[in-house]
């Protein structure tokens, strides 16, 4: 099929992402039937368009949520990242020298798993260079996670009669990318989606400190001079913060909140549909046993420690 029909079919099935009648999960499963068939377009102007569209979705999510709330959600998150962190990338190290995975690629899978999936694991690959088949296949690993976990935390959370509050800081913790978070929590509720927005992106500051830690390690056992690491800097979450403020303290933005968050939960549909169709049959080919299995059993320890936390800290 031409490229120029690809584009179409992709545009129609985001039109109807952006429609009631879709939810989250079955936005991004849409995109993975068309990537995995082979009917998505080529070029990486889809992963650049999904990247955008999630972030914009996110600052409008901002002028929906009182200031209050964010900075309590915000400090709650900071208190559990630093010991979550520290926990995924110890065991990493640990599994990656026991089943003889490679240790840049294991720290991208950790990166990924620890703070927010795909631009943690873009960010540390860059300041510790790792090679583009290791970027793939920590990106394939983690994305097919992150898919899974779209789908099956919310029936989990309710099993295990998880409030609110508890969902949504447990969901921004062990689940991997802002827009599966997103997608996992508006499920549960608005105020598991706020709470765990807010965590979420709190979490996402923990990419700098821990990208040169990364750097420096590797770069002194390596023996290589230490150079200035080039790091992303999150616009879309300061931008997040001042549409809080707007939308706290100006009535007439106050008043369109429900639109707004409307808008930006079909726009978040829209985003997963496109993030599915980032998925590629090569990227998925890429991915072996023993890094699959490293990411499975981070991610099971991180949910299951996030999990024990959250109940026995939150009310």
């Amino acid at each position: 099929m031409p490229n120029t029909a690809r584009w179409g079919l992709a545009a129609i099935a985001a039109a109807f992402c952006a429609t009631p009648l879709m939810r989250p999960e079955y936005s991004l499963a849409l995109g993975i039937v068309i990537a995995l068939i082979g009917l998505a377009p080529t070029g990486e102007l889809i992963k650049k368009l999904s990247r955008v569209l999630i972030q914009i979705c996110v600052v409008l999510l901002g002028a929906g949520m009182n200031l209050q709330e964010l900075w309590t959600a915000g400090i709650t998150g900071l208190g559990f990242a630093f010991g979550t962190i520290v926990a995924t990338f110890a065991l990493g190290t640990v599994l990656a020298l026991w089943m003889r995975v490679d240790q840049k690629l294991a720290t991208l899978i950790s990166s990924g798993t620890a703070i927010c999936g795909g631009s943690a694991i873009a960010a540390v690959g860059s300041t510790i260079r790792a090679s583009s088949t290791h970027m793939s296949v920590a990106i394939g690993v983690v994305f097919i996670l992150n898919a899974v976990g779209l789908w099956i935390f919310p029936p989990i959370g309710h099993w295990l009669g998880l409030t609110q509050h508890q969902f949504g800081v447990w969901s921004a913790v062990a689940i991997h990318d802002v827009s599966s978070v997103v997608g996992a929590s508006s499920k549960y509720g608005d105020e598991a989606l706020h709470v765990a927005t807010a965590v979420k992106l709190s979490r996402t500051l923990w990419i700098v400190p821990v990208a040169l830690v990364a750097a420096w390690f590797f770069r002194s056992a390596s023996g290589a001079p230490n150079d200035k690491a080039k790091l992303p800097v999150p616009w879309f979450i300061v931008l997040f913060v001042l549409a809080s403020v707007v939308g706290t303290y100006l009535k007439p933005i106050h008043d369109w909140t429900p639109q707004i968050t409307a808008v930006s939960r079909h726009g978040m549909c829209v985003a997963l549909f496109l993030v599915g169709l980032g998925l590629n049959r090569k990227a998925l080919a890429s991915v072996g046993v023993r890094p699959l299995l490293v990411a499975v059993i981070l991610w099971v320890y991180i949910s299951v420690l996030a999990l024990a936390a959250v109940r026995w800290t939150i009310a």
